[in-house]
Order: C-alpha cells, then sequence, then structure tokens
C-alpha cells in the first residue's frame, strides 16, 4: 500500500515580534531567493506545538539529560548514604542500553545524550528498579574499591537490569509517536517520526527592524536623566509560510495499527499546528494572530510542498500589504502542481481563507478550520487511489 501523506500549507501574518532568536540573540533569518527572509526555524515550532499538545492530552514527555540526578536525588531523600545512590545513577546510564549511556561523573552522571521519554512514572519506576537491586549495587560498589590487578583497570559490573531499565525509557506518548524519538545504541525506543515540519519564513522580502528603548528609573534622584536602561532590540515582521506534512502511514503503524487514534491524533496536531506560536517576548510583543489562508492536501506516495510558490519574494499591493500577493502566489504554485503531477493520487483537498471570496485551484472552500479539519481527516480516512 502506497503511504498517505496529508499536507498542511498556512499564510499567516506576524506584526513586530521575534518568536525565534539565534546564537547573537537576534531574530533568525536567511537568504531565500538572493533576499533575506525572516524565519522561524521547525525545532522552534516542533517545540511549542509538542508543549500545546501535551497539555491538551494531559499526557507529558520530557527531553532531558538530568534522569541520573533525578534519581540520585530520589535515592538520598529515601535515606540511601551519598556513595551508593552516587553509584545508583552511574548504572542507570551504564545499564540502560546494551553499550551504556556516555554520562559525566562530575555532574551526578548527567548523561551526554538527551532522552526523550514518557515523564509518568519515569523516575519512581528507575527508583524502584534500584531499590529492588540495592544488595547488588552495594556489592558492585565494593567491587569498584578493590585494588585491581596492577596494569589493569577494574569496570564497574553492570548491577541492574538492562532490559527493565531499556523498557521504561522507551515508554511512548501521542507526541513521541507524532514527532519520533531516536536513542543511539537503543533500537528498541527508535520511533520514526510522522510528522515533518518545515521551517516559516516570510514570503516577501524581510530583515531585522531595530527596536531603541529606554528603561525609566522610577525613584530617580535630582540631575537624573531618568533612563536607567538603554538597549536596541530587533523585531522581524511580514507574512509567513508554515508547511507541514503528516506520514498517516507511519503514524499508523507507530500506533500498532490503530487507525481511529491515528486520525484523532492527526485532528489535535492541525488544531494545534494553525494555531501555535512560539512564546518567545510574547508579553513585550503579543503577536496573537491568526492564519490567513490555510489549505491541506491529502496525497499517496508523497507530500508535496508549495514553498517554490515565495522562491521569488511577492510584491506589496498598490495599497500596500502581502496577503493578497501571498494569496495569489499560494494558489498558482497548487495550480503548478497539478499540471506536473496531475491529481491521479491527489486524494482530497480544500481551504479555508479570510479574504471575501474563495480562492482557485485550492479544491473546496470550508467556512472556518473546524470545518477544514473534518473534511481533511475524512479525506484521510478513503481508501487508496488507483495507481
Amino acid at each position: 500500500m502506497p503511504a498517505r501523506y496529508l499536507d498542511l500549507h498556512v499564510t499567516e501574518m506576524l506584526p513586530a515580534s521575534c518568536l525565534n532568536r539565534g546564537e547573537h540573540d537576534l531574530p533568525k533569518t536567511f537568504q531565500l531567493g538572493n533576499t533575506t527572509r525572516a524565519v522561524i526555524t521547525s525545532q522552534c515550532v516542533k517545540r511549542a506545538i509538542r508543549t500545546d499538545l501535551e497539555e491538551e492530552l494531559n499526557e507529558y514527555a520530557v527531553r532531558t539529560r538530568r534522569i541520573p540526578p533525578r534519581v540520585i536525588a530520589a535515592l538520598k531523600r529515601a535515606g540511601w548514604p551519598d556513595d551508593l545512590a552516587d553509584y545508583a545513577g552511574s548504572q542507570i546510564a551504564q545499564c540502560s542500553t546494551p553499550s551504556g549511556l556516555a554520562s559525566d561523573e562530575t555532574k551526578s552522571h548527567r548523561t551526554q545524550a538527551m532522552i526523550y521519554t514518557a515523564e509518568k512514572a519515569l523516575l519512581d519506576d528507575l527508583t524502584d528498579v534500584c531499590i529492588r537491586h540495592r544488595t547488588a549495587l552495594q556489592e558492585g560498589l565494593a567491587a569498584t574499591r578493590t585494588p585491581a590487578p596492577k596494569g589493569k583497570k577494574t569496570e564497574p559490573p553492570d548491577c541492574l537490569p538492562g532490559k527493565e531499565l531499556g523498557a521504561i525509557l522507551a515508554r511512548r506518548t501521542a507526541c513521541i509517536n507524532l514527532f519520533g524519538r531516536m536513542l543511539a545504541g537503543h533500537d528498541d525506543s527508535h520511533v520514526s517520526g510522522a510528522v515533518h515540519m518545515a521551517w516559516a519564513f516570510t514570503t516577501h522580502t524581510s530583515d531585522r527592524q531595530p527596536d531603541f528603548f529606554t528603561s525609566k528609573e522610577d525613584w530617580d534622584e535630582p540631575g537624573d536623566r531618568g533612563s536607567a536602561f538603554l538597549d536596541t532590540a530587533f523585531l522581524t515582521a511580514g507574512v509567513f509560510y508554515r508547511y507541514a506534512c503528516v506520514n498517516l502511514t507511519e503514524l499508523t503503524a507507530n500506533l500498532d495499527g490503530d487507525t481511529d487514534e491515528a486520525l484523532r491524533l492527526t485532528g489535535l496536531f492541525m488544531d494545534t499546528f494553525l494555531l501555535t506560536h512560539p512564546g518567545a517576548k510574547q508579553t513585550s510583543t503579543a503577536p496573537h494572530t491568526l492564519p490567513d489562508t490555510v489549505a491541506y492536501v491529502v496525497r499517496d506516495r508523497r507530500p508535496v510542498s508549495y514553498a517554490a510558490a515565495f522562491d521569488q519574494p511577492v510584491r506589496a499591493g498598490h495599497q500596500g500589504g502581502y496577503l493578497a500577493s501571498t494569496r495569489k502566489a499560494l494558489s498558482q504554485q497548487a495550480a503548478l502542481t497539478d499540471r506536473l503531477i496531475g491529481a491521479r493520487r491527489r486524494i482530497g483537498h480544500g481551504h479555508t481563507t479570510a479574504h471575501t471570496n474563495p480562492l482557485d485551484h485550492l479544491g473546496p472552500h470550508h467556512d472556518g478550520f473546524e470545518d477544514l479539519t473534518a473534511a481533511a481527516l475524512l479525506a484521510a480516512a478513503q481508501p487508496p487511489a488507483c495507481s
């Protein structure tokens, strides 16, 4: 059976904001079509979506290097001696994968790799494993203190059951099934990502704009000029094109063939993708806009982005603004895609827009996001198109 994909195309105007900063604390930009565009990276958007989805589902995952330190702290609270608790933490890292997880013993065996796993009962269950194998840990700790034969190094023995630890770390949540997971050296925890996420970028030229600001001293002294702090922040603004797709076939496989659950999670992902922004500088810029145009396409065999519509930056209208020209470019790219690959493997498509009239080439028009999501899921559930 061919893989099935749900493509999501979103255009949205964002006012002055700084949703994604780089290493120099400046809004991220890059060159596209030989012009500068404001961008929001896929990593930034994914985290915002993941945290919102987890809150919606009340099902949390954690990406962390601090599992051993947290276990050590829990064992100490339970009355374990410091040296034994520390050794247990080292064993969590050593025994969780066949080759062990590299860790920093100077920082309570914090792992070098990030571990992404279900948060529920994680520390309780790992602590319980240590408690049940306390005798083995005590013997292992004693063995490490036995002088090694001259010229040889004593390696700490494995004192905890690796399969049990690995099974705990391999637990999944809905977001892990959506976004995937990889932990080097532990194949059982691997989950192929079902969501593909592109960088968002402005459909037109958009560079950083400076904002010189001052902070007023409320308790100023006579003769003070009143400004306690001066600085320049940088912001970006513009109409962004956002694209993501869901590999429905992969998501269903991650859910052991549960198609109903796959469709439910896809609907939740759609809702979150349309309405979620990264949280940076929200209180000082409040970029709480809504998408202007949203289009979906359900296809078999491969997804298709419409990013090429904006290789040439769109031009502002006669009265200013980029929304109208962005809508036109998006519609034209959909028509070009249909001309190049046809509609044979397109299962369904549709759109909604803030424009007064429906747009050509983007499929049936829907009144709002809820209707659009319902239509997309209905199309996603259809049998495969003829090859």
